[in-house]
C-alpha cells in the first residue's frame, strides 16, 4: 500500500509529466477529474489541484490542509515555489522556479529560517557576501546579510533592502548544501 509520502509524490510527478492519476491509500485519493489532477483527503475533501492542459504546470494547495506541509515539502523537491497569497477559496498557488545549482529549497514559516540563521551568523561576519542563505524577493534570490527579531516581526537585511516578515507568516529561502566530505 502506498504511503501518504508516496502517493503525494506520484501526484506530483503525473501532474508535472501532465499524465493522468488515479492512486488511494486509506486517507487520500489522486485522480484526474475534467483535465485536473485532485488530490482528495478522505476528511478534508479536495486538498491539492493541477490543470493537465496549461503549458506551465501550477498546483493549487489548501492551506489548512492537514497534508499541507507534506505537499509543500515534495513540490519544493521539484523547485515548485508558493506565489503570492492565499486567493478567496483558501489555496496557496506554487509555480516552477529555477533554483541556483548547491542550494536547498525551503519554504516554512519565519521561524525556521531565524533558527537556521543562528547555524549561519558567524559566516555573515566575515568578510564579503554571505552566500549561506537566500531570500527569494521579486522573483530574484537575495543573501541574507542579517537578521533581527521586535515586537513579533522578523527583519531580513539583504543587499539593499530590509524585509519585514511576521514570525509565523511563510518565507521561501534557499540554504546551501552542504559537503558531506
Amino acid at each position: 500500500m502506498l504511503s501518504s509520502l508516496d502517493l503525494i509524490q506520484e501526484f506530483v510527478q503525473s501532474s508535472i509529466q501532465k499524465k493522468d492519476v488515479l492512486l488511494s491509500n486509506p486517507s487520500l485519493t489522486a485522480q484526474t477529474v475534467y483535465g485536473s489532477n485532485q488530490l482528495t483527503a478522505k476528511t478534508e475533501g479536495v486538498i491539492a489541484t493541477s490543470k493537465l492542459n496549461h503549458t506551465a504546470s501550477e498546483f493549487w494547495v489548501h492551506a489548512n490542509s492537514s497534508h499541507w506541509e507534506l505537499i509543500n515539502e515534495v513540490l519544493a523537491t521539484h523547485s515548485y515555489l508558493l506565489k503570492g497569497e492565499i486567493d478567496s477559496r483558501g489555496f496557496y498557488r506554487y509555480q516552477y522556479c529555477q533554483v541556483p545549482k548547491g542550494y536547498k529549497v525551503q519554504c516554512t514559516k519565519s521561524v525556521m529560517l531565524w533558527r537556521a540563521w543562528w547555524k549561519y551568523r558567524k559566516n555573515a561576519l566575515r568578510p564579503g557576501i554571505p552566500l549561506d542563505l537566500l531570500i527569494q524577493k521579486r522573483d530574484s534570490w537575495y543573501p541574507v546579510r542579517d537578521l533581527t527579531i521586535s515586537d513579533g516581526l522578523l527583519y531580513i537585511k539583504t543587499l539593499g533592502s530590509e524585509i519585514a516578515i511576521h514570525s509565523d507568516d511563510l518565507v521561501i529561502w534557499l540554504s546551501k548544501i552542504e559537503d558531506s566530505k
